[in-house]
């Protein structure tokens, strides 16, 4: 190549870089801005004395959102940002919600239970506000109290439930005897079960609630094999859903038998050991930039964040409404590490997503299993489909 030639090239490039920065000066940046809004719960109980439970689940996940949103946004003059605030168990969300609304926030990702979250919506159901739940996974929520501005990223006790039942089905694992804590949440994914068994035919042989001490690390390897005695069954199924005593079922029942549902093999949106269809990928990013695995809280949250950024990629606007329009609409699809497209229910707002089963260190499977079958998408399978819910 010529010195000639080497100029031309030379000052073609610089052409371009000085065109490229006339066009970033005069393009204006487009900034939107996403709320969180986490509620502290209650302190789980400790499994060893050096457990740790972080208060800050799922802000992480917000911020790997902001940085996958900015790397396509930025070539469209658009920029993503967050604002996070953690509220006291007893507090009420709605100032906290006032104090960022007040800031030009109209989207919020937000991580409440069912109770705090409807009353939160119905109090701003005036403003042009919308919400994206990863807290809730209360059924009422997707099948009689939906409501037209809120999105649902976690799972419903339904769809864990029915992802749980369809691989004991296909194992033909179906004699099922549950155990139920005393909480709310533990009674609420035991109808879950039950719903679940009348739906692919497995059969519950026997029902009972956990009624011993608080202190289960102590008193299980004598309690448990007595609770489990003189009852024919395949699956232990366990509600409990702050971990009170489901871990200490395990290896301790009257025969050996296998233990399923909020311990032992359970459903869940995300775990460290899920590599396959790109997983491995998004889980090194987290791991590098936060020095911290991915929690299922921080995979909604980011999840919730994405389902923006490609609405916004989409349509090239950052107009709130255009955006939560497209979320609805039969266009939009969010790659979400799962093998699958994951789009939202339009009848409830639900995402419809694959369903991870998991123990410890292990993914063993992923529903929906392929054996159902649905007329629209399998992943309808999971949880309230359409002429099942009330909502429309």
């Amino acid at each position: 190549m010529t010195s000639h030639t080497n100029s031309k090239l030379l000052c073609y490039i610089c052409l371009l870089i000085f065109n490229y920065g006339i066009y970033a000066q005069e393009t204006a940046i487009e900034n939107i801005t996403i709320g969180f809004i986490k509620q502290a719960r209650e302190d789980l109980p400790k499994l060893s004395n050096i457990e740790i439970h972080p208060k800050d689940n799922g802000i992480l996940g917000i911020q790997q959102g902001v940085i996958d949103n900015n790397g396509t946004a930025k070539f469209l003059g658009q920029n993503f940002s967050y604002k996070a605030e953690i509220i006291d168990i007893e507090a009420k969300p709605y100032s906290t919600f006032n104090n960022l609304y007040s800031q030009g926030i109209h989207h919020f990702v937000v991580d409440l239970n069912a109770s705090a979250l409807l009353q939160l919506v119905d109090q701003t159901k005036h403003l042009d506000v919308f919400f994206y739940n990863v807290g809730a996974s209360d059924d009422h929520l997707r099948a009689t109290q939906c409501r037209d501005n809120t999105y649902h990223l976690i799972p419903s006790y339904a769809m864990q439930a029915d992802a749980l039942a369809q691989y004991l089905i296909f194992k033909r694992w179906q004699d099922w005897f549950l155990v139920i804590g005393k909480r709310p949440a533990d009674k609420n994914y035991a109808a879950a079960i039950r719903r679940s068994a009348k739906k692919f035919g497995a059969s519950i042989v026997e029902e009972k609630v956990w009624d011993y001490g608080p202190d289960a690390r102590r008193t299980a390897q004598a309690d448990v094999p007595v609770f489990t005695q003189d009852i024919d069954y395949d699956v232990l199924i366990v509600a409990d859903s702050v971990g009170e005593f489901g871990e200490y079922l395990l290896f301790r029942t009257w025969e050996p038998k296998l233990v399923a549902g909020t311990q032992g093999l359970y459903a869940s949106t995300w775990h460290r050991t899920h590599e396959i269809w790109g997983a491995a990928q998004i889980q090194s990013r987290f791991q590098k930039n936060f020095k911290q695995r991915m929690t299922q809280t921080d995979y909604l949250a980011w999840a919730a964040m994405r389902s923006l950024g490609e609405a916004a990629t989409r349509t090239r606007s950052l107009d709130h409404n255009t955006l939560f329009k497209y979320l609805s609409s039969q266009e939009f699809e969010l790659a979400g590490y799962k093998g699958q497209k994951m789009t939202y229910r339009p009848w409830n707002h639900q995402l419809r997503q694959p369903i991870l089963l998991v123990w410890e260190n292990s993914l063993v499977s992923v529903s929906p299993q392929n054996q159902f079958l649905h007329q629209f998408s399998p992943l309808d399978t999971l949880g309230y489909d359409k002429p099942e819910s009330k909502c429309n």
